[in-house]
Protein backbone atom coordinates (compact mmCIF):
# COMPACT_ATOMS: atom_id res chain seq x y z
CA UNK A 1 0.00 0.00 0.00
CA UNK A 2 0.87 3.97 -0.53
CA UNK A 3 0.21 5.68 2.16
CA UNK A 4 -0.09 9.87 1.58
CA UNK A 5 0.53 12.04 4.26
CA UNK A 6 -1.10 15.89 3.63
CA UNK A 7 -3.87 17.36 1.64
CA UNK A 8 -2.45 19.94 -0.71
CA UNK A 9 -1.63 20.20 -4.11
CA UNK A 10 0.82 17.68 -4.03
CA UNK A 11 -0.83 15.48 -2.56
CA UNK A 12 -4.01 15.78 -4.93
CA UNK A 13 -1.49 16.22 -8.03
CA UNK A 14 0.13 12.40 -6.83
CA UNK A 15 -2.57 10.35 -6.04
CA UNK A 16 -3.97 11.43 -9.87
CA UNK A 17 -1.07 10.72 -11.08
CA UNK A 18 -0.51 7.31 -10.13
CA UNK A 19 -3.91 6.21 -11.53
CA UNK A 20 -3.23 8.04 -14.60
CA UNK A 21 0.19 5.95 -14.61
CA UNK A 22 -1.40 2.61 -14.67
CA UNK A 23 -1.10 2.51 -10.43
CA UNK A 24 -3.21 -0.32 -8.87
CA UNK A 25 -1.99 -0.18 -5.25
CA UNK A 26 -4.30 0.86 -2.66
CA UNK A 27 -3.62 4.28 -1.76
CA UNK A 28 -4.71 6.11 1.20
CA UNK A 29 -4.53 9.39 1.68
CA UNK A 30 -4.40 10.77 5.38
CA UNK A 31 -4.51 14.55 5.75
CA UNK A 32 -5.08 16.45 8.77
CA UNK A 33 -7.54 18.97 6.83
CA UNK A 34 -10.87 18.01 7.57
CA UNK A 35 -11.49 19.45 3.30
CA UNK A 36 -10.94 17.53 0.44
CA UNK A 37 -7.56 18.61 -0.91
CA UNK A 38 -8.22 22.70 -2.69
CA UNK A 39 -6.69 25.13 -4.42
CA UNK A 40 -4.43 27.79 -2.02
CA UNK A 41 -3.90 30.92 -4.91
CA UNK A 42 -7.81 32.13 -4.24
CA UNK A 43 -7.38 32.01 -0.98
CA UNK A 44 -5.94 35.59 -0.55
CA UNK A 45 -8.03 36.83 -3.81
CA UNK A 46 -11.15 35.89 -5.61
CA UNK A 47 -12.27 33.58 -2.19
CA UNK A 48 -11.98 36.62 -0.08
CA UNK A 49 -14.10 39.29 -2.98
CA UNK A 50 -16.58 36.16 -3.15
CA UNK A 51 -16.25 35.09 -6.50
CA UNK A 52 -15.59 31.95 -5.94
CA UNK A 53 -17.03 30.17 -3.96
CA UNK A 54 -16.20 26.53 -1.70
CA UNK A 55 -17.05 24.24 -4.25
CA UNK A 56 -14.89 25.64 -6.91
CA UNK A 57 -11.98 25.46 -4.67
CA UNK A 58 -11.58 21.54 -5.03
CA UNK A 59 -9.01 19.96 -6.92
CA UNK A 60 -10.99 17.17 -7.05
CA UNK A 61 -14.47 16.33 -6.21
CA UNK A 62 -15.57 13.63 -3.48
CA UNK A 63 -16.38 10.65 -6.85
CA UNK A 64 -13.19 11.50 -8.29
CA UNK A 65 -11.03 9.74 -5.32
CA UNK A 66 -14.16 6.91 -4.95
CA UNK A 67 -14.80 6.10 -7.97
CA UNK A 68 -10.38 5.38 -8.12
CA UNK A 69 -10.10 3.40 -5.21
CA UNK A 70 -8.41 6.06 -3.43
CA UNK A 71 -8.85 5.79 0.59
CA UNK A 72 -9.11 9.47 1.48
CA UNK A 73 -9.61 10.20 5.10
CA UNK A 74 -8.92 13.98 6.07
CA UNK A 75 -8.76 14.79 9.75
CA UNK A 76 -6.33 12.39 10.36
CA UNK A 77 -2.94 13.87 11.81
CA UNK A 78 0.04 11.80 11.66
CA UNK A 79 2.07 12.22 14.18
CA UNK A 80 4.59 9.40 14.04
CA UNK A 81 6.47 7.54 11.12
CA UNK A 82 7.90 4.18 11.90
CA UNK A 83 10.33 3.31 9.27
CA UNK A 84 11.66 -0.04 10.60
CA UNK A 85 8.16 -1.42 11.13
CA UNK A 86 6.78 0.45 7.92
CA UNK A 87 4.12 2.04 10.06
CA UNK A 88 2.73 5.68 10.16
CA UNK A 89 0.35 6.14 13.50
CA UNK A 90 -1.80 8.76 13.89
CA UNK A 91 -2.90 11.12 16.59
CA UNK A 92 -6.53 9.16 16.60
CA UNK A 93 -4.33 6.04 17.95
CA UNK A 94 -4.82 4.10 14.45
CA UNK A 95 -1.97 2.18 12.50
CA UNK A 96 -1.47 1.97 8.78
CA UNK A 97 1.41 -0.23 7.44
CA UNK A 98 2.88 0.70 3.99
CA UNK A 99 5.13 -0.48 1.47
CA UNK A 100 6.23 3.05 0.65
CA UNK A 101 5.42 6.39 1.90
CA UNK A 102 4.94 10.14 0.00
CA UNK A 103 5.52 12.90 2.32
CA UNK A 104 3.53 15.90 1.24
CA UNK A 105 2.43 17.57 4.80
CA UNK A 106 3.39 21.36 3.07
CA UNK A 107 4.77 24.19 5.90
CA UNK A 108 2.50 26.59 8.07
CA UNK A 109 2.75 29.99 8.81
CA UNK A 110 5.67 32.03 10.64
CA UNK A 111 4.21 33.61 13.75
CA UNK A 112 5.33 37.43 15.15
CA UNK A 113 5.55 37.39 18.51
CA UNK A 114 5.50 40.27 19.81
CA UNK A 115 2.81 41.57 22.48
CA UNK A 116 -0.64 41.20 21.83
CA UNK A 117 -0.04 38.41 18.99
CA UNK A 118 -2.87 36.38 20.31
CA UNK A 119 -5.52 39.18 20.15
CA UNK A 120 -8.80 38.28 18.05
CA UNK A 121 -8.50 39.90 14.85
CA UNK A 122 -5.18 39.16 14.37
CA UNK A 123 -5.03 36.66 11.37
CA UNK A 124 -2.58 34.55 9.37
CA UNK A 125 -3.71 33.09 5.87
CA UNK A 126 -2.74 29.93 5.22
CA UNK A 127 -5.48 27.37 5.14
CA UNK A 128 -9.42 27.46 4.33
CA UNK A 129 -10.22 27.86 7.64
CA UNK A 130 -8.14 30.84 7.59
CA UNK A 131 -9.88 32.53 4.85
CA UNK A 132 -13.23 31.43 6.01
CA UNK A 133 -12.43 33.75 9.80
CA UNK A 134 -10.94 36.38 7.79
CA UNK A 135 -13.95 36.68 5.13
CA UNK A 136 -15.88 37.04 8.44
CA UNK A 137 -13.56 39.14 10.16
CA UNK A 138 -13.34 41.55 7.11
CA UNK A 139 -17.68 42.22 6.86
CA UNK A 140 -17.59 44.99 9.67
CA UNK A 141 -13.77 45.92 9.43
CA UNK A 142 -12.67 49.50 8.40
CA UNK A 143 -9.35 49.31 9.34
CA UNK A 144 -6.80 46.53 7.87
CA UNK A 145 -3.14 46.53 8.57
CA UNK A 146 -0.82 44.18 6.69
CA UNK A 147 2.36 43.32 7.95
CA UNK A 148 4.64 42.21 4.93
CA UNK A 149 5.22 42.90 1.94
CA UNK A 150 5.47 39.65 0.24
CA UNK A 151 3.34 38.11 -2.86
CA UNK A 152 0.47 37.30 -0.03
CA UNK A 153 0.39 40.66 1.77
CA UNK A 154 0.31 42.33 -1.45
CA UNK A 155 -2.38 40.23 -2.60
CA UNK A 156 -4.56 40.87 0.06
CA UNK A 157 -3.32 44.76 0.43
CA UNK A 158 -5.42 44.67 -3.00
CA UNK A 159 -7.86 42.61 -2.26
CA UNK A 160 -9.13 44.70 1.10
CA UNK A 161 -8.91 48.01 -0.91
CA UNK A 162 -11.29 46.13 -3.72
CA UNK A 163 -13.35 45.47 -0.91
CA UNK A 164 -13.54 49.13 0.22
CA UNK A 165 -11.38 49.08 3.63
CA UNK A 166 -8.57 51.01 4.72
CA UNK A 167 -5.35 49.53 4.20
CA UNK A 168 -1.80 50.30 5.65
CA UNK A 169 0.95 47.65 4.98
CA UNK A 170 3.51 47.47 7.07
CA UNK A 171 7.27 45.73 5.82
CA UNK A 172 10.51 45.37 7.68
CA UNK A 173 12.58 45.68 4.67
CA UNK A 174 13.86 48.55 2.67
CA UNK A 175 11.58 47.34 -0.49
CA UNK A 176 8.35 45.73 -1.29
CA UNK A 177 8.88 42.04 -2.60
CA UNK A 178 12.39 40.66 -2.18
CA UNK A 179 12.02 37.97 -4.03
CA UNK A 180 11.48 39.67 -7.06
CA UNK A 181 15.76 40.46 -8.59
CA UNK A 182 14.54 43.66 -10.11
CA UNK A 183 13.85 46.97 -8.41
CA UNK A 184 11.71 48.46 -11.13
CA UNK A 185 9.50 46.16 -10.52
CA UNK A 186 9.24 46.28 -6.66
CA UNK A 187 9.00 50.28 -7.53
CA UNK A 188 6.10 49.58 -9.99
CA UNK A 189 4.17 47.69 -7.36
CA UNK A 190 4.75 49.85 -4.72
CA UNK A 191 3.45 52.83 -6.81
CA UNK A 192 0.09 50.58 -8.48
CA UNK A 193 -0.46 50.02 -4.84
CA UNK A 194 -0.27 53.44 -2.97
CA UNK A 195 -2.31 54.36 -6.10
CA UNK A 196 -5.14 52.68 -5.24
CA UNK A 197 -4.82 53.85 -1.66
CA UNK A 198 -2.58 51.06 0.33
CA UNK A 199 -0.34 53.05 2.65
CA UNK A 200 2.77 51.63 2.30
CA UNK A 201 5.76 51.86 5.16
CA UNK A 202 8.68 49.50 4.55
CA UNK A 203 11.94 49.49 6.65
CA UNK A 204 9.65 49.46 9.78
CA UNK A 205 9.09 46.81 12.97
CA UNK A 206 6.11 46.14 14.80
CA UNK A 207 6.68 46.59 17.84
CA UNK A 208 3.11 45.75 19.19
CA UNK A 209 -0.52 44.53 18.67
CA UNK A 210 -2.43 47.07 21.07
CA UNK A 211 -5.99 46.50 22.21
CA UNK A 212 -9.00 46.13 24.04
CA UNK A 213 -11.49 43.76 24.97
CA UNK A 214 -9.65 41.50 23.68
CA UNK A 215 -9.99 42.70 20.28
CA UNK A 216 -7.11 44.43 18.21
CA UNK A 217 -7.36 47.79 17.65
CA UNK A 218 -3.70 49.20 16.85
CA UNK A 219 -0.81 48.10 15.48
CA UNK A 220 2.33 50.09 17.07
CA UNK A 221 5.97 50.13 14.92
CA UNK A 222 9.42 50.66 16.39
CA UNK A 223 9.72 54.06 15.51
CA UNK A 224 6.31 55.42 17.40
CA UNK A 225 3.83 55.12 14.44
CA UNK A 226 0.37 53.59 15.28
CA UNK A 227 -1.70 52.01 12.98
CA UNK A 228 -5.82 51.82 13.64
CA UNK A 229 -6.62 47.87 12.94
CA UNK A 230 -9.78 46.41 12.94
CA UNK A 231 -8.45 43.55 11.22
CA UNK A 232 -4.33 42.40 10.62
CA UNK A 233 -2.76 40.04 8.64
CA UNK A 234 0.41 38.81 9.19
CA UNK A 235 2.11 37.56 6.28
CA UNK A 236 6.36 36.77 7.03
CA UNK A 237 6.91 34.08 5.76
CA UNK A 238 6.40 29.78 5.98
CA UNK A 239 7.94 27.18 8.07
CA UNK A 240 8.14 23.58 6.41
CA UNK A 241 6.45 21.15 8.60
CA UNK A 242 9.92 18.58 8.84
CA UNK A 243 8.97 17.26 12.49
CA UNK A 244 7.78 14.18 10.81
CA UNK A 245 10.52 13.44 8.76
CA UNK A 246 13.34 14.43 11.12
CA UNK A 247 11.44 11.90 14.38
CA UNK A 248 11.86 9.27 11.64
CA UNK A 249 15.49 10.05 11.06
CA UNK A 250 15.03 11.33 7.56
CA UNK A 251 17.71 13.76 6.19
CA UNK A 252 16.42 17.52 6.31
CA UNK A 253 17.72 21.18 6.21
CA UNK A 254 15.06 23.52 5.49
CA UNK A 255 12.59 21.00 4.26
CA UNK A 256 13.42 17.26 3.71
CA UNK A 257 15.61 16.36 1.68
CA UNK A 258 15.03 14.84 -1.95
CA UNK A 259 16.74 14.53 -5.06
CA UNK A 260 15.58 15.11 -8.50
CA UNK A 261 13.25 12.05 -8.54
CA UNK A 262 11.67 13.22 -5.15
CA UNK A 263 13.28 10.50 -3.17
CA UNK A 264 14.36 11.59 0.54
CA UNK A 265 17.14 9.34 2.00
CA UNK A 266 14.95 6.40 2.54
CA UNK A 267 14.03 5.07 -0.62
CA UNK A 268 11.00 3.51 0.29
CA UNK A 269 9.66 7.32 1.37
CA UNK A 270 9.19 10.17 -1.72
CA UNK A 271 8.58 14.04 -0.88
CA UNK A 272 6.82 16.85 -2.69
CA UNK A 273 5.93 20.16 -2.80
CA UNK A 274 6.54 22.76 -0.07
CA UNK A 275 8.24 20.35 2.13
CA UNK A 276 10.59 19.27 0.08
CA UNK A 277 13.87 20.52 -0.84
CA UNK A 278 15.57 19.66 -3.68
CA UNK A 279 18.98 20.66 -5.88
CA UNK A 280 17.94 22.67 -8.82
CA UNK A 281 18.87 22.73 -12.29
CA UNK A 282 18.02 26.32 -12.57
CA UNK A 283 20.04 27.81 -8.93
CA UNK A 284 22.55 29.97 -9.38
CA UNK A 285 23.86 27.38 -6.85
CA UNK A 286 23.89 23.81 -8.14
CA UNK A 287 24.87 22.05 -4.65
CA UNK A 288 22.66 23.65 -2.05
CA UNK A 289 19.27 22.24 -1.73
CA UNK A 290 16.12 25.06 -1.89
CA UNK A 291 12.56 24.60 -1.40
CA UNK A 292 9.68 26.40 -3.92
CA UNK A 293 6.76 27.28 -2.43
CA UNK A 294 4.48 27.30 -5.43
CA UNK A 295 1.78 25.39 -7.28
CA UNK A 296 3.66 23.99 -10.35
CA UNK A 297 6.74 23.09 -8.36
CA UNK A 298 3.97 20.94 -6.12
CA UNK A 299 2.55 19.96 -9.13
CA UNK A 300 5.56 18.55 -10.73
CA UNK A 301 7.24 17.32 -7.52
CA UNK A 302 4.13 15.39 -7.44
CA UNK A 303 4.64 13.94 -11.60
CA UNK A 304 7.82 13.20 -10.20
CA UNK A 305 7.13 11.21 -6.96
CA UNK A 306 4.48 9.35 -8.57
CA UNK A 307 7.05 8.62 -11.61
CA UNK A 308 9.20 7.08 -8.93
CA UNK A 309 6.27 5.24 -7.17
CA UNK A 310 5.70 3.44 -10.42
CA UNK A 311 8.88 2.46 -10.98
CA UNK A 312 9.53 4.51 -14.23
CA UNK A 313 12.70 5.23 -15.80
CA UNK A 314 14.69 8.68 -13.55
CA UNK A 315 13.65 11.70 -15.37
CA UNK A 316 16.41 14.72 -16.38
CA UNK A 317 17.30 17.60 -14.16
CA UNK A 318 14.14 19.37 -12.46
CA UNK A 319 11.56 21.83 -14.43
CA UNK A 320 11.88 24.93 -15.04
CA UNK A 321 10.02 26.95 -12.17
CA UNK A 322 7.79 29.91 -12.30
CA UNK A 323 5.26 31.25 -10.28
CA UNK A 324 2.72 34.09 -10.41
CA UNK A 325 0.74 36.86 -8.43
CA UNK A 326 -2.41 38.58 -9.46
CA UNK A 327 -2.95 42.23 -8.15
CA UNK A 328 -5.34 44.98 -9.60
CA UNK A 329 -6.10 42.88 -12.43
CA UNK A 330 -2.45 42.86 -13.08
CA UNK A 331 -0.35 39.23 -13.51
CA UNK A 332 3.05 39.23 -12.72
CA UNK A 333 4.48 36.11 -14.12
CA UNK A 334 8.05 34.90 -13.22
CA UNK A 335 10.03 31.92 -15.24
CA UNK A 336 13.19 30.62 -13.88
CA UNK A 337 15.24 31.83 -11.09
CA UNK A 338 16.71 35.26 -11.01
CA UNK A 339 19.42 34.83 -8.57
CA UNK A 340 22.67 35.18 -8.79
CA UNK A 341 22.10 37.20 -12.31
CA UNK A 342 24.60 39.95 -13.34
CA UNK A 343 22.91 41.30 -16.33
CA UNK A 344 19.02 42.57 -15.87
CA UNK A 345 17.48 43.82 -19.54
CA UNK A 346 14.27 45.99 -19.46
CA UNK A 347 11.72 44.99 -22.08
CA UNK A 348 9.33 47.33 -22.41
CA UNK A 349 8.54 50.67 -20.87
CA UNK A 350 7.38 50.14 -16.75
CA UNK A 351 5.06 53.16 -17.53
CA UNK A 352 2.96 51.42 -19.78
CA UNK A 353 2.00 48.52 -17.11
CA UNK A 354 2.80 45.78 -19.67
CA UNK A 355 6.61 45.06 -19.39
CA UNK A 356 9.37 42.44 -18.53
CA UNK A 357 12.95 42.04 -17.01
CA UNK A 358 15.07 39.51 -18.55
CA UNK A 359 17.92 37.92 -16.27
CA UNK A 360 21.15 36.98 -17.18
CA UNK A 361 24.55 35.33 -15.48
CA UNK A 362 27.96 35.41 -17.46
CA UNK A 363 25.54 36.07 -20.67
CA UNK A 364 23.75 33.37 -20.60
CA UNK A 365 19.82 34.08 -20.02
CA UNK A 366 18.47 32.56 -16.59
CA UNK A 367 15.28 33.85 -15.41
CA UNK A 368 12.27 36.74 -17.05
CA UNK A 369 9.57 38.61 -14.62
CA UNK A 370 6.96 39.83 -16.83
CA UNK A 371 4.16 42.12 -16.23
CA UNK A 372 0.73 41.65 -18.26
CA UNK A 373 2.86 39.80 -20.98
CA UNK A 374 2.15 36.62 -21.80
CA UNK A 375 3.35 35.52 -24.64
CA UNK A 376 6.67 36.97 -23.49
CA UNK A 377 6.52 34.67 -20.16
CA UNK A 378 5.44 31.43 -22.49
CA UNK A 379 8.26 31.90 -24.48
CA UNK A 380 10.84 32.23 -22.04
CA UNK A 381 9.31 29.19 -20.18
CA UNK A 382 10.22 27.26 -23.80
CA UNK A 383 13.60 29.31 -24.11
CA UNK A 384 14.82 27.95 -20.63
CA UNK A 385 13.56 24.62 -21.05
CA UNK A 386 15.29 24.07 -24.68
CA UNK A 387 18.39 26.34 -23.56
CA UNK A 388 17.63 28.08 -26.90
CA UNK A 389 20.44 30.89 -26.47
CA UNK A 390 18.93 34.77 -25.77
CA UNK A 391 21.12 37.51 -26.08
CA UNK A 392 20.48 40.89 -24.23
CA UNK A 393 20.18 42.88 -27.30
CA UNK A 394 17.27 40.38 -28.08
CA UNK A 395 15.93 40.70 -24.91
CA UNK A 396 15.90 44.43 -25.11
CA UNK A 397 14.26 44.76 -28.41
CA UNK A 398 10.58 45.00 -27.96
CA UNK A 399 9.66 44.48 -31.15
CA UNK A 400 11.84 41.38 -31.16
CA UNK A 401 9.53 37.86 -31.45
CA UNK A 402 10.93 35.45 -28.66
CA UNK A 403 9.08 32.91 -30.09
CA UNK A 404 10.69 33.00 -33.26
CA UNK A 405 13.79 31.01 -31.30
CA UNK A 406 11.99 28.08 -30.78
Amino acid sequence: MIVIVGGGQAAAQLVFSLRQGGGQERILLLSEETHLPYQHPPLSKAYLSGAVDRQRLWIRSADFYRDRDIDLRPGQRVVNVDRAALEVHTAAGECFAYDRLALTCGARVRRLAVPGDTLQGVHYLRTLDDADALVHALQDAVNVVVVGGGFLGLEFAAMGTFLGKSVVLLETAAQLIPRVGAACIREFYRARHEQHGVRVHTGVQVAEFAGADGRVREVRCGDGAVHPADVVLVSVGVIPNTELAEAAGLETCNGVLVDAQARSSDPAVVCAGDLAACVQTWAHDTTAAIRLESVQNATDQARTAAATLLGEAPREGTPVPWFWSDQYKLKLQMAGLSGGHDTQVVRGQPDTAAFAVCYFREAQFIAMDSIARPADHAAARKLLARGVALTPEQAADENFALKSLL
